[in-house]
């Protein structure tokens, strides 16, 4: 049977990236069939291997390393070996894409900047993911690029939540998602201008940059209609809908609803009087008097009454009733992966489909330096790895 073709084959990604933003970019491109080598330190190898997640270890790695780094080949060299850096630039004339998401000016630093791998091949496509963009006055400040302080300093954690809580931090690292995808968006665009114009380039994102994008509305309506967002304290999901927008209580748990004109919620709730009122002006009002006539109802029957008028609405689950789901539906949502410590183990596949060209899952994220030498004999050969060996420059 042949193999089905996928959109990136033939495409080689030299990547030094670490933690989520740089991981998730490189698996986008990984799961669409790049070859993406991932450069980590002898011994220990990423940083993230070695963070357990609630506590604990998958196989002996971190979950949150697991969940981002399927379908690389693991290639271990220390990056303050000169030896090792001449290796690296010499592996560029091979690939298409280097990533890296260090501090800015790390790469600089240690003779792998743009610059240096351009020289190397003039072509090649240089990815940076940062925490607040190169130059900018937060990063000269020296302002650690991490998702909960960019949360913090882009307006979502006072977004969310209601009027009286603290500030409040979304349930999953946004900023490093956005980035990570706005990033590989970046990568791909680039490789389409050096294939139709003979380019190569360097491709910028940071954390910072894609969490104001991705709250493009709400900054829109801050810098043209001269408004305040404020939370409500009755729990209406967004400081920028009215009522219904969030969380109502059932007598046996929650429901979502979202954006219901209030003449047709009224009757499906028999409350004539809920009509009458104004779903921004009295937005705090609205929701609770929503809330009265939810929590005589259990969330089937309540469900039962939405789905039948067409209304936008949600039993509102835990993760582990999300996921079980999907584990008895036998889901294509996630891919099985053979892990050479844990055994079986399960992720969330990538959200894609492609008729001609499927995303696919290859191998299961490698073990430190696992491909090494592979890597090294494929594309610089036998003499130069044994160099290497013997230089140290591979731990």
């Amino acid at each position: 049977m042949t193999k089905p073709l996928q959109a990136l084959e033939g495409i080689r990604v030299l990547d030094f990236t670490q933690m989520m933003l740089g991981p998730l970019c490189t698996q986008t491109l990984a799961d669409m069939g790049a070859d993406v080598l991932k450069v980590e330190r002898p011994g220990k190898g990423e940083w993230m291997r070695s963070m357990p997640m609630i506590g604990e270890f998958v196989g002996g790695d971190s979950a949150a390393f697991l969940s981002f780094n399927r379908n690389k080949r693991s290639l271990s060299v220390d990056l303050k070996s000169a030896e090792g850096r001449e290796a690296l630039l010499d592996l560029a004339k091979h690939c298409d894409v280097v990533v890296e998401n260090f501090r800015s000016g790390v790469m600089d630093r240690l003779g792998l900047g743009y610059e240096d791998f351009k020289v190397a091949n003039p072509k090649i496509i240089y990815a940076s993911g940062s925490g607040w963009g190169a130059g900018s006055y937060l990063a000269e400040k020296g302002m650690p690029g991490q998702d909960l302080l960019i949360q913090a300093m882009s307006g979502v954690m006072f977004n969310t939540g209601r009027a009286e809580d603290p500030p409040t931090a979304c349930g999953t690292p946004i900023a490093d998602f956005a980035a990570s995808q706005a990033l590989a968006i970046a990568i791909l665009s680039a490789l389409i201008a050096r294939d139709r114009h003979g380019i190569g380039q360097k491709v910028e994102t940071n954390l910072y940059s894609a969490t104001l994008n991705l709250m493009g509305q709400e900054n829109f309506a801050v810098l043209n209609q001269g408004i305040s967002l404020e939370r409500s304290s009755a729990g209406v999901a967004s400081c920028w809908n009215d009522a219904p927008y969030g969380a109502h209580p059932t007598s046996d748990g929650w429901v979502a609803i979202a954006m219901c004109p209030l003449a047709k919620l009224a009757d499906l709730l028999e409350d004539p009087g809920l009509a009458a009122m104004d779903p921004w002006n009295q937005r705090d009002e609205t929701k609770l008097r929503i809330d009265e006539s939810t929590r005589t109802k259990t969330t089937a029957a309540l469900m039962e009454i939405l789905e039948a008028a067409d209304v936008w609405a949600a039993p509102i689950r835990n993760s582990s009733e999300a996921m079980q789901e999907l584990v008895d539906l036998d889901s294509p949502r996630l891919v099985t992966m053979e892990h050479p410590k844990a055994g079986e183990i399960k992720a969330i596949a990538n959200p894609i489909t492609m008729s001609a060209t499927p995303v696919s899952l290859r191998h299961a994220p490698p073990s430190v330096g696992e491909h090494t030498e592979e890597i090294l004999s494929e594309l610089l050969g036998e003499k130069r790895l044994n160099s290497l060996r013997k230089a140290g420059a591979l731990g």
